[in-house]
Formats: C-alpha cells, structure tokens, sequence
C-alpha cells in the first residue's frame, strides 16, 4: 500500500526495465497465499475445524499475515513505483519467506523476511532520496520498522516480542501515504510539526516496548494519529462525494476508528500481554480494523496500478467493509466480556469478511475485462 494513485489517474505505461504485469502475478500470487494460510491459522487458533496446512502453523498466525502477505503486497507496490528489476527482490524473498513459514520452517522463513525488508528499505530510501518529504521519510521509517522487527526475529525474539516493530512498519506506511495525499488539503506547518512529534512518540515507544512506559508511549502516539489523520485526512470531505471516492473515504474514517480504538485498549489495559483478551483485542482492531480498512478502499486503486486490470466500482463493496466492522465488533465485545463464544464467531465471520473482500474485488475485475472487451 505505498502512495496510492487518486482514483482517476490513468494507469502509466510499463517503464524500461521495469516487470510486466503478468510477471508480477506471481508475486502477489505468494502474498495471498499468505493471507490464505495465515487467516487459516487464525481460526484453528480460535478452535475452527481447518485444514491440515493452516493447521500446522497456528504460531505463525501473525508473521504469515503481516510479513507473509502485507509484506509482499507493500514491497510489490513499491516496486512498481520505482519500476527497477531490483526492487522486485523484495517482494520475491518475502514470497519465499511466505512459503517456508507455510512449510513451517520459521527460521528459513525469518531470514528471508529479514531480506525482503531490506530491499523495501533500500526501495524507500530511494524513493527518499529522488523527493525528500515528510511523507517519504516516514514510509522508509516503516520500512526500518519492519526490518529491525524481522532482524530480532531471526535473531531469537519471540513473535509477541517483535509484534509492535511489524505494526509499526504497517501504520507508518499507511501515514506515510495518507499524509502524501493531504497535501490537497495543505496541512499548516503546526500540522506537519505535530504529526512529526506524533511519530517520534511512536518510536519511542517501540523501543521502550518492554516496560509499561513503553507501551503507553505506543498506545498515546496511535490515538494521536488517530486524531490526526481524523482531522487531516481529505477524506472528511470527500466522503460527501459518490461511488468509489466516497467507499474509500468511508474506509478510511472507520479505519482511522478502529486505530484509536486500538490504542485504547492498549493504554486502557497497561501494554500487550499475550494470552490476555485485551492482546487479541488491541491487535485485531489494529490490524483488522484498520490495516484491512485502508486494504478494502484502496484495492479499486492498487490493481490497476499494479496488474494493470480495471477494477470498477460497484456499491456490493460495502458488504465486505460492513461485515468487516461487524465482525470486529463481536470479537472486541467477546474479549471485553469474557465471553469466548463471542470471539470465536467474531473471528470466523472475520475470515468470511475477508473471503468475501477477495472474491468481490475479482469479481470486480472481471466485470472491467468484459466491460473493456465489449467496447
């Protein structure tokens, strides 16, 4: 999800030495297997009959979906923005890594993640480098984010103690793109001091992640976020708008929701203690709530950027969101309630809401394929 172009931008041409879009199928191909497994894993975690592949790697759950499958989506699109062959090794070793956590060898699927991160990294200094910003600064430091949280998971670190680093790198990116977009709103110069203060309090945060202070300062500087993006974000005014700018605009502002709900938990709760409702709680709307939020509203605008396939609005893209949220909120209120019945179904109607995502949005693209075959 890096920079997405507005919704009425014409898809450019394949740059010189740059992958064709069929070439990159297999690469997003990789991510969503990870997402296919890693959601699988999921639910056997909540006690779901699943089959044997997710079965077998309930642990990594977490590493499938964020580094398996954001990570190969996030490095492919950063690819394509740079439209340099080297750049696709990083989604190729975060697909490798994919399949090796699938296969269960966590540590060969670690050092590959570690080696996808890098490329992503290098790709976002370049980008830093040709437009020196706020916004591109911050995407690299989600970039960092996630290399260093690979490194130390390579290096022995529990998946519970790496997991603020792997959010980071996913809101950071995010921010960063949202921020890029505000520029039609002309954030003051208080604005952008204040989102710079907000992301240094994250940071701290991270590396204080082990003591409560830590986690307080991670919690603080997503509500902050939260209530930024909240009040800049153009999407307080395209949501009055129809079709497609106003379903992305709705995605975004629940999303922005969830993140703030998401901190609260956190803050409310002193810190993530894994094993505790609050853990499950505080991560799922984060990462369901509002990682997967900003993934429904700008999947109309991605493929096209990056298969060059049409995918055209259609108003059946608010079911998915609707069940999203819906789900979302049976799982909080069973964490919050002590009543895991609540949190199983929540977490299964969760997967459904992210399978019915997938086959609307390809569904989506097959109506564009015909609809340009007909003309």
């Amino acid at each position: 999800m890096t920079v997405p172009l507005p919704a009425n931008t014409t898809v450019l041409p394949v740059k010189p030495g740059d992958l064709r879009p069929l070439q990159r199928v297999p690469l997003l191909v990789l991510g969503f297997a990870g997402l296919l497994v890693g959601a699988g894993a999921g639910l056997a975690r909540l006690g779901w009959s699943v089959p044997a592949a997710p079965a077998a790697v309930t642990s990594l759950h977490g590493p499938l979906m964020i580094c398996g499958f954001f990570g190969v989506v996030i490095s492919l699109e950063r690819a394509v923005a740079i439209g340099r062959y080297w750049a696709y090794l990083g989604p190729l070793f975060g697909g490798v890594g994919c399949v090796a956590a699938i296969a269960g060898a966590s540590a060969i699927a670690a050092w590959f993640f570690v080696a996808g991160s890098l490329v992503l990294l290098a790709a976002s200094i370049d980008i830093y480098r040709r437009q020196t910003a706020l916004f591109t600064f911050t995407l690299a430091l989600g970039a960092a984010c996630w290399s260093v949280g690979n490194s130390l998971w390579a290096a022995g670190s529990t998946v519970h103690d790496v997991v603020t680093w792997w959010f980071a790198f996913l809101i950071l990116t995010i921010a960063g793109e949202r921020l890029e977009l505000s520029r039609f709103l002309a954030p003051s110069r208080v604005a952008k001091w204040t989102f710079a203060v907000i992301i240094v309090v994250i940071g701290a945060g991270l590396f204080g992640a082990s003591s409560r202070w830590g986690a307080q300062a991670f919690a603080t500087g997503l509500l902050a976020l939260a209530a930024w993006l909240l009040k800049q974000d153009i999407a307080r005014r395209t949501v009055r708008n129809r079709g497609l700018t106003r379903f992305i605009a709705v995605c975004l502002l629940s999303g922005y929701v969830w993140l703030a709900v998401g901190g609260t938990i956190i803050l409310a709760s002193g810190g993530l203690s894994p094993g505790a409702p609050s853990y499950d709680a505080a991560l799922h709307a984060l990462g369901l709530g509002f990682v997967f939020s900003m993934v429904f509203g700008h999947a109309p605008i991605i493929f096209p950027a990056v298969l060059r396939v049409n995918v055209p609005y259609h108003p059946t893209f608010y079911g998915p969101l609707a069940l999203l949220h819906v789900s979302l909120l049976a799982r909080v209120a069973g964490d919050a309630s002590g009543q895991y019945a609540w949190t199983r179904v929540g977490g299964l109607l969760n997967a459904l809401a992210l399978a019915a995502f997938v086959v609307s949005t390809v569904s989506a693209a097959v109506r564009g394929k015909r609809s340009a075959s007909a003309r």
